[in-house]
């Protein structure tokens, strides 16, 4: 009764996108900002991401063969990008058995609870992501230094990153040119605006993702920070710094334009993007936490069924 024989009224449009090309598109975009990290994090960023992705697949397998007694389709790549999101969202030191533990969050609560891929609510790697943030918030928020390559990864040099020196009002920022190559404290896969930003064109012309969610984001956090920098630029920062830095783009490109969290309408999409940017600078600018994006765009994932569910597109033959 699994395999079901579905008819449906038309139109009928054959695509040929599947699954697994997508996944790998993905794969493909965030190839950038993987070398970007390796060179400014080194063997640090290659343990937490093969450590990662190997845990993500491994649970995803077990989980699907023997809790739910099905043909593991860890082929179709889905586990692989959960796990490669979930490490760009970590620090280059964490501890391995933290990582395994995230991925196990991820893939056994954030994915597989809802019954697999296709069913996931939330974003699977945030899901990771966050759960550490709670359970293990001072190796979370332990960042080592770009560029400090030490005989044991785990024992790298530490220091800020820029979005807790302007919360704590405390250093001097980077430059606009270290903020696009990624020389900055962070998460390994947030650093690098280039990089990113190579993704972001790589997926827009394979068609993968649409501009909607990632610039009304984008666009949302420039003119509600810019606004704020407007009334007093003594106290908060120009939009540029907060767009170059923190999760901002790694989210607005990679995890918020996830097919399955996100809304499927343009508007839709649009009054998600504009949420999540509105959440993001909120937590910023007010809230204890420096960086907003992961909850901001939990938060708007839930919110998608019921923007789906009032903001329809036009059926075909409407007006």
């Amino acid at each position: 009764m699994e395999n079901k024989f579905i008819v449906s009224p038309s139109p009928h449009i054959h695509g040929g996108d599947s699954i697994s090309k997508n996944m790998y598109g993905v794969l493909i975009a965030l190839i950038p900002a993987f070398l970007v990290s390796l060179y400014f994090f080194g063997v640090g960023a290659l343990v937490v991401t093969l450590t990662s992705v190997i845990a993500c697949v491994l649970f995803e397998y077990l989980i699907q063969k023997f809790l739910y007694k099905k043909q593991p389709t860890i082929g179709d790549g889905s586990a692989i990008l959960t796990g490669l999101l979930l490490a760009f969202n970590l620090p280059s030191n964490l501890p391995v058995w933290i990582i395994v533990i995230g991925a196990l969050a991820a893939i056994g609560i954030g994915k597989m609870s809802f019954g697999g891929l296709g069913n996931n609510i939330f974003n699977p790697a945030l899901v990771g992501r966050v759960f550490l943030l709670i359970s293990f918030p001072a190796q979370m928020t332990t960042w080592p230094v770009p560029g400090n390559f030490p005989l044991t990864y785990t024992d790298a040099e530490t220091g800020a990153t820029v979005l807790a020196g302007l919360k704590q009002h405390a250093g001097d920022l980077p430059s606009y040119a270290d903020l696009l190559i990624g020389n900055m404290g962070g998460s390994i896969g947030e650093v690098g605006a280039i990089a990113l930003l190579l993704g972001l064109v790589f997926m827009l012309v394979r068609k993968i993702i649409t501009w909607h969610i990632p610039v009304s984001i984008i666009a949302t956090v420039a003119i509600f920070t810019g606004i704020m920098y407007l009334i007093d630029p003594v106290t908060y920062a120009n939009p540029l710094i907060h767009i170059l830095s923190g999760g901002l783009l790694l989210g607005a490109i990679f995890m918020a334009t996830d097919y399955v969290s996100s809304p499927m309408s343009t508007n839709g999409m649009l009054i998600y993007g504009v949420g999540i940017g509105v959440i993001t600078t909120v937590i910023r600018l007010f809230g204890a936490y420096p960086e907003g994006m992961s909850f901001a765009i939990l938060i708007m994932n839930a919110l998608t069924p019921l923007i789906n569910t009032y903001v329809k597109p036009k059926h075909f033959g409407g007006k």
